[in-house]
């Protein structure tokens, strides 16, 4: 496998000796959960709610300063936000309500502030888990995962997920090689055969591969769950610093609701 594909998972993850990527993945998961709930309860409507943003856009970019992630970083982050964006823009032009004009083009007051709450709750929710995917190595949050009891089927589906993704991009890349050397350049009818062949061919590949991995876990021993070394005890200071995130956010949330 090529060093371009090799590892692109983990390619997400910065390596660095902050005390955000000191700290043990379970807390890290239940503090960007905590940081999105009262993100997503913060009420659209509300007079104070820019305000209140605008504070939980402050609370997570310190935390992103903090584990040394940068604006780039971020930003690529942000790429998943795409769908939510189309969503957003369009929700001022479909909802009913009071008109309002925004340069020149009259739109639905109630879809404005609908589309740019969804907005904001989306891109700050998505900022969370950037700095969380930045921070915590894939099978870190694997374990995170099991000690939040996550059941052990669906852990194990992502950690096999998160380990032949890889091997399957590999696949698919040499695949496309393949085609491209002997003059395939993916137009008409005929191209459309070509590509469907292609994924019947990477799906029946994959799923030998799946089939050779199970019969040799199960020849070693494998029962239905792996063996991991014991976790160690997480102490009251670390959950304090990782809860910092959501504390924030929640007085944030309060502070809004009292003076609003």
């Amino acid at each position: 496998m090529g060093a371009g594909h090799g590892a692109a998972l983990s390619a997400r993850y910065l390596p660095g000796g902050t005390a955000v990527h000191r700290l043990e993945p379970h807390p890290k998961l239940v503090a960007v959960l905590a940081f999105a709930v009262v993100v997503v309860l913060t009420p659209v409507q509300a007079p104070w709610a820019p305000a209140a943003y605008a504070g939980y856009l402050l609370a997570v970019l310190t935390a992103a300063a903090a584990a040394g992630v940068g604006p780039a970083r971020l930003l690529r982050g942000l790429v998943v936000e795409v769908p939510f964006v189309a969503f957003a823009l369009l929700l001022p032009f479909v909802a009913r309500g009071p008109q309002v004009e925004v340069l020149g083009v009259s739109v639905s007051q109630t879809g404005l502030a609908a589309g740019g709450g969804l907005l904001a709750k989306a891109t700050l929710s998505i900022l969370a888990a950037t700095v969380l995917a930045a921070t915590t190595e894939p099978r870190a949050l694997l374990r995170g995962l099991e000690r939040l009891r996550l059941p052990q089927v669906l852990v194990q589906i992502l950690m096999f997920m998160i380990r032949y993704a890889d091997v399957v991009g590999g696949e698919l890349h040499r695949m496309r090689v393949a085609r491209e050397s002997r003059g395939f350049t993916g137009g008409g009818l005929r191209g459309l055969r070509i590509l469907g062949a292609t994924a019947g061919a990477l799906f029946v590949r994959s799923y030998e591969r799946g089939e050779r991995v199970h019969l040799a876990m199960v020849s070693r021993g494998y029962t239905g769950s792996l063996p991991g070394a014991p976790a160690a005890p997480v102490d009251v200071r670390s959950w304090a610093l990782a809860l910092s995130l959501p504390l924030a956010a929640a007085a944030v949330l309060l502070t809004g609701m009292l003076l609003g």
